[in-house]
């Protein structure tokens, strides 16, 4: 998903002069985010600690062999699912500061913000932390993931200011056809990312790509033709965005709905996102560049709130497969899904601004006017993604 599906989604919305910027940060946080994950990350993630963080028991793998197990699978396999994860959280955030920040910058946020923002939220919630015990329903990530991507995605982008140009003149993608090819790959690597949250090849597993796949899809449509009526044509931008829209709002509850719920959050999610994303560029003048906030965020709010809901028993058609048995009240689940999800955006906000503020005093945050201008491919790379033949 994030090699190459993320890099070219995200390379293709940037112009031709910053997308080798966007592939090289896309591939550094992936080698980053593996390496730390290794080495204290996942320790800190899923050892046993407390309700806040884990412990140090699992450094490096420690204690665990080739028959360790977590669950039904091997713990080396679910240890590496779980990088999966760990490694494009921060790659989505590269959308809310792309075409401005030093590569230097991004490779200290992106590694402090994996072990002070990531990390103890994956605890809280999948680790035996405090939310997991008071029993949120986040079954892919809509809190670990979405959520505190796209509020750090939206932090980031008020505190490194808009883009030189911004809306003065246009800033259009420089290769759709990277996008959509990289869109694609999204679309089929998050079945393995929600099916795959199942831990075991079962119906389960089954159900949860059916949802996804189900939410993606009506995501894609909802925002094609509210695109449509609204501007008299439909465009390949709008509906990959929709689509991503689609994935990161099932992406809580796709193991605690049916399709009919599915199809709900799909048209919540088109539409919800589309008036979000004009609202966050054109009337609050925010220029998080390629959409994390309202796309992400918006969608793991949205979808982690949903669970709550589309979960209970009593609906009928839309409810969940297997999952939702014997839940608390739907009152009593929005309320513990809302205090989820209000943990996560304070505490991604607050820990956010912190590390930004600490390495704009030390090292500065954002390339000079000139590097802007210039373009980042050529300024901190001294490479070029096109060549004039």
């Amino acid at each position: 998903m994030t090699l190459p599906g993320l890099a070219l989604f995200y390379g293709g919305l940037v112009r031709s002069k910053n997308v080798l910027s966007i592939l090289m940060q896309c591939f550094a946080i992936a080698g980053i985010s593996s390496i730390l994950w290794l080495t204290v990350g996942y320790s800190l993630a899923f050892g046993e600690g407390g309700p806040w963080i884990g412990d140090f028991s699992k450094v490096m793998l420690s204690g665990i062999g080739r028959d360790a197990v977590a669950g039904d699978i091997p713990e080396s396999l679910f240890m590496l699912f779980q990088m999966t994860f760990a490694i494009i959280t921060p790659a989505l955030i590269i959308g809310g500061y792309a075409e401005r920040m030093k590569f230097s910058a991004m490779v200290i946020f992106s590694a402090a913000w994996l072990l002070l923002v990531y990390v103890p939220v994956t605890h809280w919630v999948w680790g035996g932390g405090w939310l997991q015990e008071m029993g949120l329903y986040d079954f892919a990530g809509g809190t670990v993931v979405h959520i505190t991507a796209g509020v750090a995605a939206l932090v980031s982008a008020l505190m490194l200011g808009e883009r030189k140009g911004f809306g003065t003149k246009a800033m259009m993608p420089h290769n759709m056809t990277m996008t959509v090819a990289g869109a694609g790959m999204l679309w089929v690597g998050w079945f393995g990312f929600n099916g795959g949250s199942a831990l075991a090849a079962n119906g389960d597993a089954a159900m949860a790509m059916l949802v996804t796949h189900i939410s993606a899809a009506t995501a894609a449509i909802t925002w094609m033709v509210i695109e449509w009526v609204k501007y008299g044509r439909p465009s390949a931008l709008g509906i990959v965005t929709g689509m991503v829209a689609g994935l990161g709002t099932i992406t809580p509850a796709s193991g605690f709905v049916g399709p009919g719920g599915a199809l709900v959050i799909g048209l919540l999610a088109g539409s919800v996102c589309f008036v979000a994303t004009l609202t966050l560029k054109q009337k609050l003048k925010v220029d998080d560049s390629l959409d994390v906030f309202p796309v992400h965020g918006v969608g793991g709010i949205m979808g982690t709130m949903l669970a709550g809901v589309f979960a209970a028993t009593s609906l009928g058609v839309f409810s969940g497969y297997g999952f939702a048995e014997g839940i608390q009240s739907m009152a009593g689940q929005i309320k513990v899904q809302f205090i989820g999800v209000a943990a996560t955006i304070v505490f991604t906000a607050v820990v956010t601004y912190a590390l930004l503020k600490i390495i704009d005093l030390v090292i500065g945050l954002r390339v000079s006017e000139e590097q802007e201008v210039e373009g980042l491919d050529i300024a901190l790379h001294e490479e070029r993604g096109y060549v004039d033949l």
